[in-house]
C-alpha cells in the first residue's frame, strides 16, 4: 500500500498571499473613489502594520519551503564510526534504527545515525554500516530514500571496503516481500561490499526476527549484554546429557548437549533455538552480598511471591550502586520489576525431530578476565543435568534448503558442524547421497567433531567427498577455504550441475574467504545469479 504524500504548505501560503492581494486591490479602489481621507488614527496605523507583517510572512513561506526542498549537503563521515542508516515510510524503520543505535552506544560502540536519503555512495566506502529499511507500495523504496536510489543505486559503486548488515522490513501478504531490502543488498553486493551477516527479514514486526537482529548486534558490540527489545515466550526443555567433544583439544572446550524438546516443538534442518540463560549461583551470591540484599527476602504478590535470590536468576544485574539501600519488600518488588530479563542466546540445532532429542554444539567463551560467557557458561557449566532450560525453537528460513535431490556442498568449521549435521541427517534420511563436506578445526585427533558418524556415512556412500582442514596438524596452517580453493575444478563441476552451498561457522576468516573462492570460480555475473537463485545459504557468527 502506497502512503499519501505530505501536504505542501507552500501552496497554502501562496493561496493566502493571493487572497491578501485581492483584498488590497479592493481597498486601493476604495481609496481612489473616496473623498480625501482624514489623517489616519493610531488604530488604523497599527492595523496597517499588522497587515504588512502578515503579507511579508506569507511571502516568505514559499521561499522557505523551496529552501527545505533543496537537497542537503553530501554527508561526510569522520573517524571509524559505524553508520546506522534508516529508510522509513511510516516511522517504524527509523524507530528500530534508533533502538539499534541506542543498544550499540550503550555497549560502547561509536556510531552515526543517518537517513538513507542523506547518504552518498562515497560516504559508505571504508566503513561498517547497518541498514534498516522498509518496503512500501508494491515493492518500492520509501519516499525518503528515493534520492539515494536515483543517484547512488542507478549503477554499481566501488564499495569493496564496506562491511554491512541489512534489516529488511515487510509484509508477507504482499507478493514482493521485503523487496527494497533485497534490492539494496543486491546493489551492495554488486558494488563489492562484504556482508557482516546475512540479510534479516522481518514480517510485520515479528519479535523473533528482531531478536535475531539483536543477536548480530551483540557481536558488533563485543558481545556486550543487550536486553531483548521484546522477551521471547519460552518453553521448558530438560537437559538430558552434556559431553565435552574435545577434552584434550587445542581450542576452548566444545560440548555436545542433548535436550528433551518441549511438548509439540517442531523444526527442520537449519532452524535455531533461543536459550534464556540464568546467572550462576556464585555470581549471584557475590552480587547480593556486595549489594547488601538478603537472598531470602521475599518479593512479589500472590502466586508471584518468591525469594529475591530466585527472582534475580534470569535478570540483568545492575551496578551495585543502584541496588544498595533497597531493602524493604515494596521497594525490592518495584525495583525488580524494572530489571530487564537476561538476553537470549542463539544456537544451531544439530538434530532432527525424528531423533527424539534436540541437540546442540556449544563452545565455551570467556572474557578478558577469564569469566565464562553468559550463554555458553550456563549451558556448558552451570545448568545441572536434569534442569529445565528456558528455550524457544525459532524458524531460520535463510538456512533452509529447498531439497529436490540436487548436489549439496556443506562447508563449515568449529561448532558450525551443528547446522551442517542436521542437513546431512536430513539428506541421509531421504537417501540423497550427492553430498560433499568440507570441515575445519584444529586437530584431527582431538577436534574432529562427530568424526565417527561422518566416517560411517562416507562408508555407506551417503557422502561422496569429505575434505578436512586441521590447522595444527602440520607446520603450515591449513584452513577450509584453502581446501576449497584446491578443489576448484570439482567445485566448478558441482556448481554447473546445480549444487547448493551451505556455509556454517566463523564470520571472521572462514566465511568471507569461502565467499571469495566462490566469486573467483564463478565470475562476477554468475556469482550474482547464483546468490539470487537461493542456492547459497549461510549461517555465520
Amino acid at each position: 500500500m502506497t502512503m499519501p504524500r505530505p501536504f505542501d504548505r507552500s501552496l497554502l501560503a501562496q493561496a493566502l498571499l493571493g487572497l491578501l492581494l485581492v483584498a488590497l486591490a479592493f481597498a486601493l479602489h476604495g481609496v481612489q473613489t473616496a473623498p480625501p481621507p482624514a489623517p489616519p488614527s493610531c488604530a488604523r496605523l497599527a492595523l496597517a502594520g499588522v497587515l504588512l507583517l502578515v503579507w511579508l510572512g506569507c511571502s516568505a513561506i514559499p521561499f522557505a519551503a523551496q529552501r527545505r526542498r533543496r537537497p542537503p549537503p553530501a554527508l561526510t563521515v569522520d573517524g571509524d564510526d559505524l553508520l546506522v542508516v534508516h529508510a522509513s515510510q511510516t516511522g517504524f524503520a527509523e524507530q528500530l534504527a534508533r533502538q539499534t543505535a541506542a543498544a550499540l552506544q550503550a555497549a560502547g560502540v561509536g556510531l552515526r545515525l543517518v537517513s538513507l536519503g542523506d547518504m552518498t555512495a562515497a560516504a559508505l566506502q571504508g566503513r561498517r554500516a547497518l541498514f534498516i529499511v522498509s518496503t512500501t507500495g508494491e515493492g518500492d523504496a520509501p519516499d525518503a530514500a528515493w534520492r539515494f536510489v536515483r543517484r547512488a543505486m542507478a549503477q554499481a559503486a566501488t564499495l569493496d571496503t564496506l562491511r554491512y548488515g541489512v534489516l529488511a522490513l515487510g509484509d508477507r501478504s504482499y507478493a514482493r516481500f521485503c523487496a527494497f531490502g533485497h534490492q539494496l543488498e543486491h546493489w551492495l553486493r554488486l558494488s563489492g561490499a562484504q556482508p557482516l551477516f546475512d540479510l534479516v527479514e522481518v514480517d510485520k514486526g515479528d519479535a523473533a526476527a528482531l531478536r535475531h537482529w539483536q543477536h548480530h548486534l551483540r557481536s558488533l558490540g563485543g558481545h556486550a549484554e543487550m536486553a531483548d527489545w521484546r522477551a521471547p515466550a519460552y518453553q521448558r526443555a530438560e537437559l538430558l546429557e552434556r559431553r565435552c567433544l574435545n577434552p584434550r583439544g587445542f581450542g576452548a572446550p566444545a560440548f555436545h548437549l542433548r535436550l528433551k524438546p518441549p511438548a509439540g516443538a517442531g523444526w527442520r534442518a537449519g532452524d535455531l533455538v533461543e536459550i534464556g540463560p540464568c546467572n550462576d549461583d556464585a555470581t549471584l551470591e557475590r552480587w547480593l552480598c556486595a549489594a547488601g540484599i538478603d537472598a531470602n527476602a521475599m518479593v512479589g504478590t500472590g502466586a508471584q511471591r518468591q525469594a529475591v535470590g530466585v527472582a534475580l536468576r534470569d535478570r540483568l544485574l545492575p551496578a551495585i550502586e543502584e541496588a544498595r539501600g533497597v531493602v524493604h519488600e515494596a521497594e525490592l518488588t518495584a525495583w525488580l520489576a524494572r530489571l530487564p530479563p537476561l538476553p537470549h542466546r542463539e544456537y544451531s540445532i544439530a538434530s532432527l525431530p525424528q531423533d527424539g532429542v534436540l541437540e546442540l554444539v556449544v563452545r565455551q567463551v570467556r572474557d578478558a578476565a577469564g569469566r565464562l560467557g553468559l550463554g555458553s557458561g550456563w549451558l556448558t557449566a552451570h545448568a545441572p543435568v536434569g534442569a529445565a532450560l528456558a528455550l524457544r525453537v525459532r524458524v531460520n528460513r535463510n538456512f533452509h534448503l529447498d531439497d529436490h535431490g540436487q548436489p549439496l556442498l556443506l562447508i563449515g568449521n568449529g561448532t558450525g558442524i551443528a547446522g551442517l549435521r542436521a542437513h546431512l541427517k536430513a539428506r541421509v534420511a531421504a537417501g540423497q547421497h550427492r553430498n560433499w563436506l568440507l570441515f575445519g578445526e584444529r586437530s584431527a585427533q582431538h577436534d574432529f567433531f562427530f568424526g565417527d558418524e561422518i566416517a560411517a556415512w562416507q562408508r555407506a556412500a551417503m557422502i561422496e567427498h569429505v575434505d578436512l582442514a586441521f590447522s595444527r596438524d602440520q607446520a603450515e596452517r591449513v584452513y577450509v577455504q584453502q581446501r576449497l580453493a584446491a578443489r576448484r575444478e570439482r567445485l566448478a563441476a558441482w556448481l554447473a550441475d546445480g549444487a547448493h552451498v551451505l556455509v556454517c561457522g566463523s564470520l571472521e576468516g572462514m566465511a568471507p574467504a569461502v565467499d571469495a573462492v566462490l566469486r573467483e570460480v564463478l565470475g562476477a555475473s554468475a556469482y550474482d545469479a547464483f546468490v539470487e537463485s537461493g542456492r547459497y545459504r549461510r549461517d555465520v557468527y
